[in-house]
């Protein structure tokens, strides 16, 4: 479920931060992408941190914390952010 979270949210924040930075801006589908790519990384990086998981945080609730759901979207929607941000520089470094 975390993982789920994490790559949705990843995209979103990969097209968001295209928005915001609109040098950076790859299209939609690249934005997407790379926003996938950067919510796997940032889920996993919370994991490896510590961070609760969806299905051990709550006990009884059966996995449905709030507080580790936020975590997971906030650490895919920034994942995602930052790796467009280097794929963009990178493109644009390279001349695309």
């Amino acid at each position: 479920m975390e993982l789920i979270l994490g790559l949705i949210s990843g995209a979103v924040g990969g097209n968001v931060a295209g928005k915001l930075l609109g040098s950076l801006n790859q299209g939609t589908l690249i934005n997407s992408i790379s926003g996938i790519v950067g919510g796997g990384i940032g889920g996993s990086i919370l994991g490896m941190l510590g961070a609760p998981d969806l299905a051990g945080a709550a006990g009884d609730a059966g996995g449905l914390d709030i507080g580790a759901i936020i975590g997971q979207v906030v650490g895919g929607g920034v994942g995602g952010g930052a790796v467009l941000a280097i794929v963009g520089m990178v493109r644009k470094a390279t001349g695309k």
